[in-house]
């Protein structure tokens, strides 16, 4: 390709001094120029470069020893639409076409490739050379396609290397001799987490409206947001917090990027074009993103994965959207995000997994490599999840052979791939599984269909995953034909909460997992609350506290209940309502309507026991964050501690909050001091005008033109009369009986 070259251009010096030295003024012209009958120099007479200017003056013209009018001219070369695609596979001419097709194939689902715009290179036998050059129609597409098929595997021995073709210009003029280069000096970055150090211990929360994204400390004591940041158009899709808060995500066209610390600085990007999903790994080490592109009557996908540390590309995953989508029989089809589930944190690694046809492939970062070299079979294998706090995969493969072979749910651990636990399931018609946070407890809401196939009825399989053995049980509701409106763990505990009923206005039942009246664990009924105005359950990270929430058809009802007490703390009302989110803490819950409603957007922000604290407005609301924290650094025991001796801690705290009420009273206080201050001030002034003689003077001036006899302070010159008039206001007659 052409490099770029150094080409001089005329200096502009000749033509910039004639227009500065009219503009200075004729007298400014040196006499010895030549000059014409109106006065002006004739310039066609004048040889400019041998014009000496006033020492020390310019006159705005910069001297052709300055390096301003080299102008570096970078020449287009062409091939700024092409790639080069290394590491095929050398074929006979007679596979030629069959290798074309496959490379159009693949290229095509990111751009359009050229007419002709393929070229494989062969030997004199026809054997290709094992690159080839592809043509697109312009060079976005060509940057696209170098960076979505870069590391592409076609197979176990051919994984392309991708390059853009004007990029061998550049590598040609790397010169042959090392020359090492100068270390750049260490800059150290923020801390990111200097958000968890706050004395009063506040959350902090983003909020995304119209084009602005701010994040703000939820200041409880004064109720009122307190702004940390806050800027425009900062994404371009939506923004999305890391799983320990360290990180702020946004999502523009071009890629990822992360930002942190107390200025918000940007700690990493990663380039992916056309991104739409993201997905951080539970360690926040890693990162997936995620996007699907039309071209050539296909949709393809490609997913990559992230270093968040070093910005460096890991994996990528890249073929048509028929390769991540599950085509059993059963399947719920299309494709659902995330493509790959990241399992819960272990100390034997990081491990993400993706299911296929009649297969789960596990990963295992940051090699990203096949679990073993080999996927876990499951038979038409449907839908899977991880427990959030191990790395056990929980799996559900549907009836098969015309409902012959029963449907079946299995527990896996890994790295080892064994079975914890399985059960065959029969007359099922669909199965929704449910991890409880701490990963304890696992539960599968199974529809069965009647022999008949005319109706269903629902029940619950539930398994003790850290007892020994992993005992299971079943649960029927009283009527296990009432519908299952929702179902939830409470996160820190061992309950969970049923909605179940067919009206507007069903019933919310409470269950434990342990039962201290038996000596085996069993489950157990703790209470049942009817007639609830609720469709959704969202437990206190913390347990013990749930709210009870009429959504969407309700409307925004909500019930702030205690399950410790059974009993109700408060109701309250948030119309539309579309969004509920806890802090991490389990103090406060936010509530917000979003823009799938055109009015009524922004959020309220209340105490876990259903006082408001405060509300704000805001057109076109799209999200409400509570940023998450960090894990605890503390043992269980020292929690344990903590919690048994709370008063003694909170004492602290206690004198903090009566400190900053008085702080906000003598404010307020201030503040009334302030406005009767500013009361007397005008009351004085207007006193002092009023009694001033210029005052009087016209006061005088305007009573001896109207009363000429008027004399000031002869009050006896002035009759007052009082007229009483009468005024008709309205005559009606009535007809006399």
């Amino acid at each position: 390709g052409a490099r770029g070259r150094r080409v001089r251009t005329p200096s502009p010096a000749r033509r910039r001094l004639a227009s500065n030295m009219v503009a200075a003024g004729l007298e400014a012209i040196p006499a010895n120029l030549p000059k014409g009958e109106d006065g002006y120099v004739e310039w066609d007479k004048v040889d400019v470069a041998k014009i000496a200017l006033p020492p020390g003056d310019d006159m705005g013209v910069v001297s052709d020893d300055d390096d301003v009018n080299v102008e570096e001219v970078k020449m287009d070369s062409g091939f700024g639409s092409v790639v080069v695609v290394d590491n095929l596979p050398k074929v006979p001419k007679a596979k030629h076409e069959k290798l074309a097709t496959v490379l159009k194939k693949i290229f095509g689902q990111i751009g359009t490739v050229a007419e002709g715009g393929l070229h494989m290179p062969a030997d004199a036998d026809g054997v290709t050379k094992g690159f080839a050059f592809v043509e697109f129609l312009n060079s976005q597409e060509a940057d696209a396609a170098r960076q979505q098929t870069d590391g592409y595997k076609l197979d176990k021995a051919h994984v392309f290397k991708v390059s853009r073709f004007d990029d061998f210009a550049k590598y040609d003029a790397v010169p042959d001799q090392y020359e090492e280069p100068k270390p750049k000096p260490y800059v150290a970055r923020e801390n990111t987490q200097d958000y968890m150090l706050d004395a009063r211990g506040r959350d902090q929360y983003a909020i995304r409206f119209g084009d602005e994204t701010e994040i703000h400390w939820n200041d409880a004591q004064k109720k009122e947001p307190v702004e940390v940041y806050k800027r425009s158009f900062w994404t371009e899709s939506y923004v999305q917090w890391s799983p320990r808060g360290n990180f702020l995500a946004t999502v523009h066209r071009q890629g990822v990027a992360l930002w942190g610390g107390a200025s918000w600085q940007r700690y990493q990007k990663f380039s992916h074009n056309g991104v739409q999903f993201i997905e951080f790994s539970p360690c926040e080490r890693y990162l997936a993103s995620g996007s699907t592109h039309e071209g050539g009557g296909d949709t393809s996908v490609v997913v990559n994965f992230f270093d968040t540390r070093s910005g460096a590309k890991l994996r990528n995953f890249q073929g048509p959207i028929s390769d991540f989508v599950v085509h059993a029989a059963g399947s719920r089809g299309g494709l659902t995000w995330p493509v790959f589930k990241w399992a819960g944190p272990s100390p034997e690694g990081a491990f993400f997994a993706r299911m296929g046809n009649n297969a789960v492939s596990v990963y295992s970062a940051p090699d990203m490599s096949l679990l073993g070299k080999k996927s876990i079979k499951l038979e038409g294998v449907i839908d899977f999840c991880w427990s959030p706090a191990d790395p056990i995969l929980s799996v559900f493969q549907p009836e098969r052979g015309g409902g012959n072979e029963p449907a079946r749910v299995a527990l896996i651990s890994i790295p080892s791939k064994k079975e914890i636990r399985s059960k065959n399931l029969f007359s099922v018609s669909d199965v929704k599984m449910f991890w409880q946070q701490s990963g304890d407890y696992f539960a599968m809401k199974v529809d069965r269909h009647t022999k008949s196939k005319k109706s269903t009825y629902s029940g619950f399989e539930l398994f003790r995953v850290k007892e020994p053995d992993c005992p299971m049980e079943v649960l029927e509701l009283p009527d296990k034909n009432e519908k299952i409106v929702a179902f939830a763990w409470e996160p820190k505990g061992h309950r969970f909460a049923v909605i179940h009923g067919d009206g507007a206005r069903p019933n919310v039942s409470f269950y434990t997992m342990i039962d201290d009246a038996s000596a085996i664990n069993k489950v157990k009924l703790i209470g049942t609350l009817k007639n609830k105005t609720a469709n959704h359950l969202f437990w206190s990270p913390q347990g013990k506290t749930i709210v009870l929430a009429g959504l969407k058809t309700m409307n925004g009802q909500f019930e702030f209940f205690n399950v410790d007490e059974m009993e109700t703390m408060a109701s309250a009302e948030h119309f539309m309502a579309t969004d509920v989110e806890w802090d991490p803490t389990g103090r406060y819950v936010a509530t917000a309507v979003t823009s799938v409603h055109q009015m009524e957007n922004g959020f309220h922000v209340w105490t876990f026991n259903g006082r408001q604290l405060y509300k704000h407005g805001r057109e076109r609301f799209y999200q409400f964050l509570w940023r998450p924290r960090a894990p605890s650094l503390l043992p269980p025991e020292k929690e344990a501690e903590i919690a048994k001796n709370l008063k003694k801690y909170s004492k602290k705290f206690e004198e903090l909050d009566d400190s900053i009420r008085s702080e906000q009273d003598s404010h307020l206080a201030a503040e009334k001091r302030a406005v009767m201050d500013e009361w007397k001030r005008w009351k004085q002034a207007k006193t002092e005008m009023l009694e001033s003689e210029e005052h009087r003077a016209k006061i005088r001036k305007i009573m001896t033109a109207r009363y000429p006899n008027w004399r000031e302070g002869g009050g006896e010159d002035v009759v007052e009369t009082k007229v009483d008039m009468e005024e008709i206001i309205e005559v009606v007659e009535e007809p006399l009986r």
